[in-house]
C-alpha cells in the first residue's frame, strides 16, 4: 500500500463500563439474553453497542457517544442502543467513510457469550449494513477479580477499521 491509501485507512477504540444490577434481561450486542443481571444505564445500557458507536466514532474523527447522545437528555432515557449506533453510522458514512470490520471483547464473568455470539454477530452486521466475517467477537471473563470478575461490571472493547470511500 502507498502513503496515499494509507491515508485512507482509519482506526477507532471504543470502551465502555455499565454497572450491574439485580434482574434480567441483559441486553448485550442488540439482543436480550435471559440472565439474573442487567446493565444500569440511561439507555438500554448495551455495553457492546456502546463500545462499537464510539470505535467509529472515533475513527471518523467525530466525537464519541456521550457527546452526540447526553445521558443528560430525556430524550435518550431508555433509548435502543440499535437505534444510536445506526444514527452514528449515518454520520459515518456522510463523513465519507465505511467499515472494513470490527474487532470487539466482552469483559463479563457471566454469562458465557459462546451460545450467543454467533447471533449478536449477525445482529451488528445486520445493523451497519456488514458481512458477519467483518465482525469479531470475543468473550473475556474477569477470572474471579476487579468489579467485572465479581459481577459487578460488565465492559467492551471495539477496535474499527474504516476506509474513506472513493
Amino acid at each position: 500500500m502507498n502513503t496515499s491509501e494509507l491515508s485512507k485507512i482509519r482506526i477507532g477504540i471504543g470502551h465502555d463500563t455499565h454497572r450491574l444490577g439485580d434482574g434480567g434481561p441483559l441486553i448485550l450486542g442488540g439482543i436480550s439474553i435471559d440472565h439474573d443481571k442487567h446493565a444500569i444505564g440511561h439507555s438500554d445500557a448495551d455495553v457492546l453497542l456502546h463500545a462499537i458507536t464510539d470505535a467509529i466514532l472515533g475513527a471518523a474523527c467525530l466525537g464519541d457517544i456521550g457527546e452526540i447522545f447526553p445521558n443528560t437528555s430525556e430524550e435518550n432515557k431508555n433509548r435502543s442502543s440499535i437505534e444510536m449506533l445506526q444514527i452514528a453510522m449515518a454520520k459515518v458514512t456522510q463523513s465519507g467513510f465505511s467499515i472494513l470490520n470490527l474487532d470487539c471483547i466482552v469483559f463479563a464473568q457471566r454469562p458465557k457469550l459462546s451460545p450467543f455470539k454467533i447471533k449478536i454477530r449477525q445482529t451488528i452486521a445486520k445493523t451497519l449494513g456488514l458481512a458477519i466475517d467483518q465482525v469479531g467477537l470475543k468473550g473475556k471473563t474477569g477470572e474471579g477479580v476487579d468489579a467485572v470478575g465479581t459481577e459487578n461490571a460488565i465492559q467492551a472493547q471495539c477496535v474499527a477499521l474504516l476506509a474513506r470511500k472513493g
